[in-house]
């Protein structure tokens, strides 16, 4: 750190136990030394809680946005699809409101012209589901069983021009089960075409290989504690890209209020929450609405139940105390519209 600030070593010297922020002060530029001192002068009052002129509040507000906006890297879609072109299966996670959903299906469709087939996993996902089973078929008044090729292979047989395999909620299913031997598939740069042997002959052959062509997309709830994570040969076959809750999108997208509210949720997980527990943040879907009156029925019916059940599992005990004034504070403004600091 001092090697990296060597122009502040006296100041480090003298004050670097206390300090937690510093600034170089241009010399010869008046209006950026200037904008240096009022933000700092800004954050001060912010860290004190001062209440902030009417006159200067929208560009008091701004500064601290600005700053909020930068604790969590932003990913956009041309990242991911260049990614998907690179290494061909990757995994979108983050917490819940984070557009997770979203992005995929407008990769699909922007950037694949729609050419994709999404599902959905959960625990009743099977092997047949995905890969290949038998199903039963009583047409001719016999039952008999015929072969039924699974959401992979059916992306795969469609998959003559780039396709993509969108899978929601990829971790909710039993992954080592639902891909069985077809996790050996699951390789993007390999030196020898892999293929595996099926249970069941289709197209007249139980060799079954993924094409180039053919490309997964999976969306990953972090903030759900109830799911085992992904183990790591599994894992080590996909790409993972964090989407984290965006206040940008908040600020352009809602009401003054919606920015303000998760501004406060954010302070309170950026300064107490572990690191492990910040993908527990709300995203920033739960913030966005055209008024404050729809604002304040997301709040009642959306966060304040996620908020309620972090409390109750206890998995946010770190913050508790901090979490639990801030969203009595919620409360209060969805009860009486006002947002009391």
């Amino acid at each position: 750190m001092k090697q990296r600030l060597s122009d502040f070593e006296d100041a480090l010297r003298k004050y670097g136990n206390e300090l937690y922020a510093i600034a170089e002060v241009p010399a010869h530029d008046i209006a950026k030394a200037r904008l240096v001192v009022q933000a700092f002068f800004d954050l001060y009052a912010y860290e004190r809680g001062w209440l902030v002129l009417k006159a200067h509040e929208e560009e008091f507000q701004g500064l601290i946005n600005t700053l909020r906006s930068d604790l969590f890297a932003r990913v956009d879609e041309d990242e991911v699809y260049q990614l998907l072109r690179d290494r061909r299966f990757v995994i979108l996670q983050g917490p819940p409101g984070t557009g997770k959903t979203r992005m995929a299906e407008r990769i699909k469709r922007n950037f694949f012209q729609g050419k994709g087939l999404t599902v959905q996993f959960h625990p009743a996902v099977t092997y047949e589901d995905f890969i290949i089973g038998l199903s039963p078929d009583t047409t001719d008044r016999q039952l008999h069983f015929d072969v039924r090729p699974g959401w992979l292979l059916e992306a795969a047989r469609a998959a003559d021009e780039p396709f993509l395999l969108v899978i929601d909620e990829i971790n909710r299913a039993d992954l080592g089960k639902v891909l069985g031997e077809a996790i050996y598939l699951f390789e993007a740069k390999s030196d020898v075409e892999r293929s595996v042997e099926l249970p069941y002959q289709l197209d007249g052959t139980t060799r079954f290989k993924l094409p180039p062509t053919l490309h997964v997309l999976g969306t990953m709830n972090t903030a759900d504690r109830s799911i085992a994570p992904i183990d790591l040969a599994i894992r080590r076959r996909f790409s993972f890209v964090d989407l984290s809750p965006d206040i940008g999108v908040i600020q352009r997208e809602s009401v003054p209020m919606g920015a303000a509210v998760f501004g406060a949720l954010q302070d309170v997980f950026a300064e107490y929450a572990p690191d492990d527990a910040l993908d527990l943040l709300p995203g920033h879907s739960f913030f966005l609405a055209q008024s404050n009156e729809e604002l304040r029925q997301r709040f009642r019916y959306e966060l304040l139940p996620l908020i309620d059940e972090y409390l109750r599992a206890g998995i946010v005990a770190s913050l508790a105390a901090e979490l639990q004034a801030v969203r009595d504070q919620i409360e209060g403004f969805v009860d009486h519209g006002a947002w009391i600091d």
